[in-house]
């Protein structure tokens, strides 16, 4: 009895002996484990150091490149190939596209204006004379004068020295000419020259108006008590208009 009761005691100590020693190889298991994912991250790291110091050494490889093409001074800009380069454009190409003043018959006119318009600014032309300029001249009465070629401004030239032969004799402003009795047109300066000679014949010949034009008074027959008065004007005095009523 007391053999078996002895043997009955000792038997369950193997058993927990194995889960030991299955707990140690566990353990182990899982620290070779870790350590191989150390290692592993370690190799991986080393390998992402690599890449981009090699990223960085072809970075400065090609920027070394883009500054021998493009120049020191210039700075390329990231993520953009060297580009050719462009002529500029020349200031005379940019100055023919638009005329911002053009001179006709002595006049500057404002590119900006219409044909219609511009001519006007010329003294002697209006708005009727403007129109048969310019279909005289065979150009659209809209364009801009600063848009016309060359060969255009000429043919508006042509057409306002030709206004004698184009228009009709009620649009011509000096009809029965003094001296070749004709009807004309005058324009620009002609207009107050022609204006100077004929109050100068005037003064010669002693007619009302010279006479009028002389003394500096109006030609036309206005009034001169109330307008137009020159010179020291006197006021009527009260003491005067007292003693003539009294005389009365």
């Amino acid at each position: 009895m007391d053999d078996s009761s002895k043997s009955d005691k000792k038997m369950p100590e193997t058993p927990a002996k194995e889960v030991k020693d299955e707990k140690l190889d566990d353990s182990q298991n899982k620290m070779e484990s870790t350590s191989d994912e150390k290692s592993n991250d370690k190799t991986d790291d080393a390998q992402k150091e690599s890449e981009a110091k090699k990223e960085i050494l072809l970075d400065e490889s090609e920027k070394e490149e883009i500054k021998e093409e493009i120049g020191p001074d210039e700075k390329p800009k990231k993520d953009e190939k060297p580009t050719e380069k462009k002529e500029p454009q020349k200031k005379d190409d940019v100055e023919d596209d638009f005329r911002y003043i053009v001179r006709i018959a002595n006049t500057d006119i404002n590119g900006a204006k219409t044909i219609v318009y511009g001519l006007t600014s010329i003294k002697g032309i209006g708005m009727h004379m403007s129109f048969l300029i310019a279909d005289a001249a065979g150009i659209d009465r809209n364009l801009k004068i600063g848009d016309l070629s060359e060969a255009q401004i000429e043919k508006l030239k042509v057409a306002i020295n030709d206004i004698n032969k184009n228009a009709p004799s009620w649009m011509l402003n000096t009809q029965k000419d003094y001296e070749t009795g004709d009807d004309i047109h005058l324009i620009s300066s002609d207009i107050d020259m022609r204006l100077r000679d004929g109050i100068n014949i005037m003064k010669k010949i002693r007619s009302y108006r010279g006479i009028r034009h002389e003394r500096g008074l109006p030609v036309r027959g206005q009034r001169t008590r109330a307008n137009n008065r020159r010179g020291l004007t006197l006021g009527v005095s009260k003491k005067g208009v007292q003693s003539k009523k009294e005389n009365k």
